[in-house]
């Protein structure tokens, strides 16, 4: 009788420290970040005004971080996202050959928005291009 009681005391003992390392763990544990990635995006509309947009993000592609902050709206083309508008200008092909070109840092990108994958500190931009 005495061994159960001492081991129900060890495992009560046992229980109270592991609940007590639980609770410091959840107060003191790290916020969640904004994400692991910062990159920026400028536009550069057709007036030549230029706009820089910093984002901070865990996500793969620029096209899910653009699309998903509003920056841009567009549609699927048979090469990936096509992008219609940006920073709320449209630039419609159809009507005067303007399109939104995509560069990263100061290449063209070879890729479309949803294609582009993203690492910490890249730099692209949006400019409105008629071509």
């Amino acid at each position: 009788m005495k061994k159960n009681g001492k081991l129900i005391g060890v495992a009560a003992a046992v229980i109270a420290v592991a609940l007590l390392f639980t609770g410091v763990w959840y107060f003191t544990r790290p916020a969640a970040g904004e994400g692991s990635k910062t990159i920026s995006v400028e536009v550069v509309h057709k007036d030549g005004t230029e706009k820089v947009f910093t984002y901070h993000t865990d996500a793969d592609y620029l096209g899910e971080v653009i699309l998903e902050a509003g920056l841009v709206e567009g549609e699927d083309g048979p090469y990936g996202l096509y992008i219609l508008e940006a920073d709320e200008e449209r630039a419609l092909y159809e009507e005067d050959g303007a399109y939104w070109a995509l560069f990263q840092g100061e290449e063209y990108a070879v890729t479309s928005a949803d294609q582009t994958p993203i690492n910490d500190g890249d730099a692209f931009s949006l400019v409105y291009t008629v071509g």
